[in-house]
Parts: structure tokens; sequence; C-alpha cells
């Protein structure tokens, strides 16, 4: 994310309040010199980013992630799972670092293999699948896809994506980008447009074929060739865009601020190590719904000035 995104948001140190008055300033200081220094940092360190993908066995899991990052960052069968893929419910990451133009990224990509294969899904989010969301938006960021889109018409694809909407509303799931997280009215314009079309309808490819003189990502069929970064047959190019041109150090904040330390005051708050005497203090933020009731946590985000990605 574009560091002077930060600048604009009502949490900013350095928006003027009662609390913080303006200070006028007689001279250079070189403030716009930390800009420079951040850039150099993330150069040298690079970033971290963790995916995980979950969906049923065939899905095209692996295939999208390569097609996200252009590189075969997973492979169809994972060395050690041949011939129990379909069975296992084991967790399975693999690591990698991927640079462009001098910036390392270090991708870590973890798969849930088997998940609900033994379950039938007619076009509707399944009890296994309200279950894991309603769960797993409380603890990261969730972003639905709609995977091999290209098996669906147009019509059937717009049918399919207003059925999942209605299902996210109607238990409560809060997917990514969430509403109480928007911080000014530009955020506000670029997300809402975000979660009209979310869950976004994707196809992946990671082989290349000659269309019109020019070579494309996309899936040969005996139709023609189906473009992964064309908007006209797909929306893949929406969710790169979301997941790391847009919104990649939003993700990662949020995680950190938000989700990591909910995690983190209830883990205290559960624990029976600590002593609770007079000066025992109940941490874990209120709750805005009754217990029976899923919902998503609204916390707000932690100002600028407290947070240290």
């Amino acid at each position: 994310m574009d560091p002077l995104r930060w600048s604009s948001s009502p949490s900013s140190s350095g928006t003027s309040s009662p609390r913080t008055p303006p200070c006028e300033m007689l001279g250079y200081v070189g403030i716009e010199a930390v800009l420079d220094q951040l850039k150099i940092k993330a150069m040298k360190m690079g970033f971290e980013f963790n995916i995980m993908v979950v969906g049923q066995s065939g899905l095209g899991k692996s295939t999208m992630v390569n097609t996200l990052f252009k590189s075969k960052v997973w492979k169809s069968t994972p060395p050690g799972l041949v011939g129990t893929t379909a069975q296992t419910l084991q967790l399975h990451s693999v690591t990698h670092v991927i640079e462009e133009k001098g910036v390392k990224l270090k991708l870590t990509v973890t798969d849930t293999p088997g998940f609900g294969d033994q379950i039938n899904n007619d076009k509707c989010l399944r009890p296994l699948d309200i279950e894991f969301l309603q769960r797993l938006c409380q603890t990261v960021n969730v972003v639905p896809v709609i995977a091999r889109a290209d098996s669906l018409t147009i019509e059937e694809r717009e049918t399919f994506r207003r059925q999942i909407q209605h299902d996210l509303r109607t238990h409560y799931i809060d997917v990514y980008p969430q509403k109480c997280f928007d911080e000014d009215i530009n955020d506000r314009i670029l997300n809402s447009k975000i979660r009209e079309r979310i869950p976004f309808a994707v196809v992946g490819a990671d082989r290349e074929h000659l269309v019109n003189g020019r070579c494309v990502l996309g899936r040969k069929t005996k139709w023609g060739i189906i473009e992964v970064e064309n908007m006209a047959h797909c929306e893949f190019p929406l969710l790169r865009d979301l997941l790391i041109r847009s919104h990649l150090q939003d993700l990662k904040d949020i995680t950190h601020n938000v989700h990591y330390e909910n995690y983190r005051v209830c883990r205290l708050n559960e624990s029976d190590v600590l002593p609770r005497g007079p000066g025992w203090v109940n941490l874990a933020p209120a709750p805005t719904s009754p217990p029976a009731t899923p919902g998503p946590s609204k916390v707000r985000r932690r100002t600028q000035d407290n947070s240290t990605e």
C-alpha cells in the first residue's frame, strides 16, 4: 500500500485535532526523507505474505495460486501426499521467495486438501462452508471466489454470485474488505465497488497461448482461448489487484493489528496461568451481538502511531 495513503487517514498522527494542535514550522526539517528510509528498508528486507486456499479437490486451487503470482509456486500433487490428497485433512504449506524488480516477497501458501470432498455442493454455501467461514472471518481476512467460472454462463455466474452474497449477509460472514475499516471517502468508494463483485469469478491458467500475435495466459478449449487477464472473460484481474497491487499492505495491517490482537487478548483472558487479583482487567472487546448470533468482530483499527508493521 502506498505510504501516502495513510496521510489522509482520520487516525493519522499528522491530522490536527484538539489534542494535537498544528505546529508552525520555521524551516526545512527533512521529514519526507522517512519515505526514502522505508523504501530502502523494504528493498532490503522484502515482504512476507501468507495465503491459505480452501476448497474441494479439483477446483484448480494450485493453478489459481500459480496464475496469481505467475510462478510455479504450487504443484498439483504435493510430495508425500500422493494417493492420499483427497482423504487427508492435514494442512500442507510451501514457502517461496519471489523477486520482481528488486522487490522480494516471501510467500507462504497453505492448502487444505480434501476439504469437504465428501459433501454435496449444489451451487450454494454448504453448512460446512458456513460454519467454517463464520469462524475464519474473525481470525483472518476472507476473500471468496467462484472457481472455474468458465464452466458457467454469464447468467449462471451472476445468479450464483447473488446467492453467495445473500448467504454471506444472512449468516453474518464479514469478508474482506470489511466496511468497518474503510478509513475515508476514497476507501469507501473503492471498497464498495470491490464488495459488489465479490465473490470474484476467476479462471486460472499457467500456460501461455498465442492470440492475435501476442502471448496471453489462458485456457485452451475447442471454442477458443479463455484469457485469464481479460475482464471480458473473467474477473481474475480484480482478484490480483486486490491481493497484490492495491490492498496487500492493508491485508497485513488488519491481520496484525486487528485479528491477531483479538486472538492474543482472548488467549490472555482465557489463560489460567496469569493471576486474577484486584488488578485484573478484562481485555476482551465488548461483544457486538448476542453469543447465539455469530458475527464479525467490530474492533476498530489501531491508529498509525501505535502500529509498527
